[in-house]
C-alpha cells in the first residue's frame, strides 16, 4: 500500500503525533490509564508502573494531552488507521510507538506491524510490559525494535531479544547527563543492544 493520504487529512483520523524534546523523531501516546497490564501494576509496590511518569506531570497537568491520547485510543477502531498512521510516520528516521500506554490487544500489534512494512525506511522502537507480545515476535517486521520492559524496578529479562528495565542507579540511557535528550544515542532503536536501562524517574 503506497498512502497518497495527506497529512491533514491522517491526524483527523488518528489525532497528531506526539513530538518529545528529547528523542531524535516522532511519537505515539496513548492513556496510561488504560494499559492493560500496568493497570494492574500500578497498585503493586516496587513495580515501575507504581510510579508511572505518564500518569503525572504534563500528561496530567494539562487536560489536552490526556484528551487527545482518548482520540488516538479510540481510533483505533477506524478502519483507515493503518493508512493514517503511515501517512503521519513514514518521512520520520525513527518513530517511538507509546511514550505512554501500551499496546492494546493482538489487533492493535497486528495494525503496528503493518504501518511499520509500510515505513521500511523509518526505524521503530516499542517498548512493552504485555508479555505475550513474545508469542507474536516472529511475524515482527525488521524494521522493528521491541523492548520487553519487566515489571519490577531492578529487574532484568533476558530471555527477549530486546528489552529494557529501570534501575536505582547504573543506567546505560545517557539521557539524564545530555540536558535529558538522547542527543546522538539510539540504543533503544538499535537491535544489536540487548538490554537497556534507565534511571528511576
Amino acid at each position: 500500500m503506497n498512502t497518497t493520504m495527506k497529512v491533514k487529512e491522517a491526524k483527523e483520523i488518528t489525532g497528531s503525533l506526539t513530538r518529545t524534546s528529547k528523542m531524535p523523531g516522532l511519537s505515539y501516546s496513548l492513556p496510561a490509564w488504560e494499559c492493560k497490564t500496568g493497570s494492574k501494576l500500578r497498585k503493586v509496590k516496587g513495580s515501575v508502573c507504581a510510579s508511572c511518569y505518564a500518569l503525572k506531570g504534563n500528561y496530567t497537568r494539562y487536560k489536552a494531552i490526556k484528551a487527545a491520547q482518548y482520540v488516538r485510543l479510540k481510533s483505533l477502531q477506524d478502519s483507515r488507521w493503518i493508512e493514517a498512521m503511515t501517512a503521519q510516520v513514514k518521512r520520520s528516521e525513527y518513530f517511538r510507538w507509546h511514550d505512554a500506554g501500551d499496546v492494546q490487544d493482538l489487533d492493535h500489534l497486528n495494525k503496528i506491524y503493518e504501518v511499520c512494512r509500510q515505513t521500511p525506511d523509518t526505524k521503530h522502537w516499542m517498548p512493552t510490559r504485555e508479555a505475550w507480545v513474545k508469542d507474536h515476535l516472529a511475524s515482527k517486521p525488521d524494521n522493528l525494535v521491541i523492548r520487553f520492559s519487566p515489571p519490577m524496578i531492578g529487574q532484568r529479562n533476558d530471555t527477549w531479544p530486546n528489552s529494557s528495565m529501570v534501575v536505582t542507579e547504573g543506567a546505560s540511557c545517557p539521557a539524564p547527563a545530555q540536558g535529558g535528550k538522547c542527543g546522538s544515542c539510539r540504543a533503544c532503536w538499535d537491535p544489536k543492544v540487548k538490554v537497556v536501562s534507565y534511571g528511576k524517574h
